[in-house]
């Protein structure tokens, strides 16, 4: 695969997956979880892997941050960061019913796609002389993106029986979901860093990655502000 045909792809992933809109619920899985009763452990792994395959915003974030990382053990830890951090306010938000604004936690899971970009492009160190924990900032974001995990399901108002069980068999569907979508990305990536237009062309898709948080921060918004 010659390297423009790699930029290509990897440029359609930023670009064109912020056109995709439709974060929420999809009606079929609105009505499976409507009419929920009891312990559904495999429909909400299966549910939990699709909401992870088609959340942008989550995986925006996650190319931001395994952008310039090169060692699979610092992939490893800086997911791991990721999947603690929303993993815990996944379980703990839905199961103490804590109920955020869903807008206003998807605009803050944009900002996170906006800090990652502008992290990536050096810019902590080029306008304020210090760099921030990157380790802390991902576990930080990550209990963020959990919130807004947990806002989607709150709103289907769930039984407490089984509800634990499901939880944990959506948040594992979630971690499936996120592996593969990490390892279709990896792949893209690592074969792009064999030419040299990756480092050329860093600057412009970073800056495209923080255009999409921008858009994303500003429809997330719009729809508080209108709703």
């Amino acid at each position: 695969m010659n390297s423009k045909k790699i930029i290509f792809l990897v440029l359609l992933f930023f670009v064109g997956i912020t056109g995709i809109f439709a974060h929420g619920v999809d009606e079929n899985t609105q009505t499976f979880l409507s009419g929920n009763d009891g312990v559904a452990f495999g429909p909400f792994l299966y549910i939990g892997a699709k909401h992870m395959l088609t959340g942008y915003d989550h995986l925006l974030f996650l190319v931001g941050v395994i952008f310039f990382l090169y060692r699979p053990k610092e992939v490893l830890l800086y997911v791991s960061f990721f999947t603690i951090g929303h993993s815990a306010t996944l379980l703990f938000g839905v199961m103490s019913n804590i109920s955020i604004n869903s807008y206003l936690i998807d605009a803050i899971i944009a900002l996170s796609i906006v800090y990652k970009g502008f992290d990536n492009l050096g810019g902590f160190k080029r306008f304020f002389g210090t760099q921030p924990n990157t380790k802390a900032a991902v576990l930080i974001f990550g209990l963020f993106h959990g919130f807004g995990l947990a806002s989607k399901l709150q709103d289907f108002k769930f039984e407490k029986e089984g509800l634990f069980t499901n939880l944990l068999g959506f948040n594992i569907g979630v971690e499936i979901g996120q592996f593969i979508a990490l390892t279709f990305v990896l792949i893209l990536i690592t074969l792009w860093r064999r030419h040299s237009s990756f480092m050329k062309f860093s600057t412009i898709t970073n800056t495209l990655l923080m255009a999409a948080g921008f858009v994303l921060i500003g429809y997330q918004l719009t729809g508080y502000f209108t709703s």
